[in-house]
């Protein structure tokens, strides 16, 4: 499998399994088999979650990411068992951190329900090509990812303004949104993925949804006060 398919989720969710440490080994950079040069992809998703262990208390050494040719076994097992080596040195995952095991696996759901806003913030820099290591510390900085998490995004749909025409629930990628016919729209905070698709569905003459950084969405108004009157075309 392509290095570039190991998505930032499955890192993610390896360690809130409870796994110590996770090593990627991937092709030689610009060596692509596959002519997509995926690894450079795999990468840049290396450090920026490295960058994001670092925020929420882990440290980054647990994860590892090392380029080689299907012909080097010998450099394979060399590395293999350094990281076995570094891992056992940092202990069980979250210990030596001083963390507590329950507040970390609530960081880490946090984190990986965020992961399709993160890739969506940082596209531009998952998509760049270093060809030099002294590149790599630099390309997501530790108050880069402070500022990520801290202006998070969220979407909410005005019930003053909705419409109830549905578009933006056919095109919510994951059916957060609560809709039904003339009944104003209800964003479900929990199953969002703050992807802003619903944002630029939403028609402009309506410009029912709103985009709020930083903190959270107002609460949705009550089930039972979301119907819609229209008013008859023969009445006035």
């Amino acid at each position: 499998m392509c290095s570039g398919r190991v998505d930032l989720a499955y890192v993610l969710r390896a360690f809130s399994n409870g796994i110590d440490g996770v090593f990627i080994g991937g092709c030689r950079l610009n060596e692509c088999n596959y002519i997509t040069h995926g690894n450079y992809h795999a990468l840049n998703m290396v450090l920026l979650c490295r960058r994001i262990m670092e925020h929420i208390g882990l440290n980054p050494e647990r994860l590892r990411i090392e380029f080689m040719s299907g012909s080097e076994g010998n450099l394979f097992a060399e590395v293999v068992n350094d990281v076995v080596k570094q891992v056992k040195k940092l202990g069980p995952l979250g210990k030596s951190e001083g963390l507590d095991p329950n507040e970390l696996k609530s960081k880490l759901a946090e984190v990986t329900k965020l992961v399709p806003y993160i890739k969506v913030v940082m596209q531009g820099k998952l998509a760049s090509r270093l060809e030099n290591p002294e590149e790599y510390d630099g390309l997501f900085t530790s108050d880069e990812i402070d500022s990520l998490f801290r202006d998070v995004v969220s979407y909410y749909i005005d019930p003053q303004k909705c419409q109830a025409c549905m578009i933006c629930a056919k095109r919510c990628p994951v059916e957060a949104i609560i809709s039904a016919k003339n009944q104003i729209h209800v964003i479900d905070q929990d199953k969002c993925i703050k992807c802003g698709t619903c944002f630029e569905a939403c028609p402009t003459r309506f410009g029912a949804v709103t985009k709020i950084s930083g903190e959270p969405a107002p609460p949705p108004i009550p089930e039972e006060e979301r119907t819609i009157v229209r008013k008859s075309k023969g009445k006035k």
